[in-house]
């Protein structure tokens, strides 16, 4: 059979499967037992269990349940409320305060938590309705929002990150501090963007938020409040940028950062971390068995000539490498808009690793390109699945209002990606240290 037959039926089945809402890790499993059945035979299921063994045994996914399990501890103990009233103090009182406000918070609540998803539900229950109450506009709140949130797989620790590290030949560590200059240089964009609209049309914040801000002594307060935190910065960043700790250990260190920063707040119980423990686990065995069962899938393409078969393809259509950048970047912004980001990446990352040697890609930069991309199809109207966790935590607001205020949002992301694209730097700067 020929590979492009076997490719496109692998793929139909999945998107079939996703479809009618099967898990996952349950359509993978399905079209690898199918896979082998067909190819091998029931001596194939030797390699099938080989395969899953060393995936669900690899040292690297230990960094996944780590990372997970640590912004549980964060989340569940409540030390998260002490960063809310601290960044609410630091902001004072000034126009438009509150939309600077959620840029804040929704960058620091991604790159905590690692869902964009969660971090939009959350934010639209809880900050939106104090903006509406206190007379912000709507269009603006939810895009910055949908904006901050939608940084969680960018900003280190990324869950999306780890997972692209052990399906590729790239350094994790390399992967994960590649994304605080383009995190930062989005969140400046966000920024600048409400700068220019509240200045245009004054009437879209209130003229001073009285509410809130803090006095200088306040201030001085919630600094010292914050300080806890960069124990778990500096245990996470920081001693990988060092070359002290591997993604893996440095993790560790930053689940020990968040039981200490709990205790200091003295917000920590047992009761509290087995909680934190048993709901990492839920979301950690989920991820690694998707994981184990898209390695064997990309295994079944290999088998099958699919894999070469595309390569030499392609390499026979002699495309530029500026548009082949193009189309690969186009598939996930319009897949990410219809198909969970965890799932596209397992059908496509197969695919693309050697695409992307193939064109002499920098990996570090095409993958960070790549996550900012599905970043931005799963917030892009009309069916980005991050516009309806707004819809879904506040059903009040129109979806036309929720379009309205995702698009200036997908077009500072486009912008950043053109500025990645013409100063490669900004992602590989940070990297080059390690």
């Amino acid at each position: 059979m020929e590979w492009y037959f076997s490719l496109g039926l692998a793929i139909a089945l999945l998107m079939g499967l996703f479809a009618l809402g099967i898990p996952v890790f349950a359509a993978f499993l399905t079209i690898n037992v199918l896979g082998t059945l067909w190819l091998m035979g029931t001596a194939g299921f030797g390699m099938f269990a080989n395969s899953v063994y060393d995936s669900m045994t690899s040292e690297t996914l230990t960094t996944i349940a780590l990372f997970v399990l640590m912004g549980e501890l964060l989340f569940r103990s409540g030390s998260i409320d002490v960063i809310f009233d601290s960044l609410d103090a630091l902001m004072g009182r000034m126009k438009g305060r509150l939309y600077f406000f959620v840029v804040a918070l929704s960058t620091l609540f991604g790159a905590l938590s690692g869902s964009a998803l969660a971090v939009t539900a959350m934010l639209s229950r809880s900050a939106l309705p104090t903006m509406q109450e206190r007379g912000y506009d709507d269009r603006l709140s939810i895009g910055l929002i949908l904006g901050g949130a939608s940084l969680a797989p960018i900003i280190p620790p990324s869950l999306l990150v780890i997972i692209i590290g052990s399906m590729v030949d790239v350094s994790i560590a390399r992967l994960l501090i590649a994304g605080i200059l383009p995190g930062i240089l989005l969140a400046a964009l966000f920024i600048l963007y409400v700068k220019v609209r509240i200045t245009m049309d004054p009437r879209r914040a209130p003229p001073v938020d009285e509410s809130g801000g803090g006095t200088a002594r306040e201030k001085r307060h919630a600094v010292i409040n914050m300080l806890p935190f960069t124990i778990i910065i500096f245990a996470v960043l920081g001693l990988i940028l060092l070359g002290i700790a591997t993604p893996s250990e440095s993790a560790a260190t930053g689940v020990l950062g968040s039981l200490v920063v709990a205790a200091y707040y003295r917000k920590f119980s047992f009761k509290m971390a087995g909680e934190a423990v048993m709901s990492s686990l839920k979301v950690s065995t989920m991820i690694i068995l998707i994981l184990a069962c898209s390695k064997l899938f990309s295994q079944l393409l290999s088998f099958t000539g699919a894999t070469s078969g595309l390569v030499s393809s392609v390499t026979g259509l002699d495309l530029d490498p500026v548009w082949m950048l193009l189309i690969l970047m186009l598939i996930p912004l319009i897949a990410c808009m219809f198909i969970d980001q965890i799932a596209f990446m397992m059908v496509v990352i197969p695919i693309y690793a050697p695409l992307v040697k193939l064109y002499g890609f920098d990996p570090v930069w095409f993958w960070t390109l790549f996550l900012i991309n599905i970043s931005v199809g799963s917030l892009t109207p009309p069916f980005g699945y991050n516009l309806f966790a707004v819809k879904g935590a506040a059903p009040a607001t129109p979806m036309q209002t929720i379009y309205a205020a995702a698009w200036p949002i997908v077009i500072c992301f486009l912008f950043a990606m053109l500025m990645l694209y013409w100063a490669p730097w900004l992602t590989t700067f940070l990297p080059s240290l390690i």
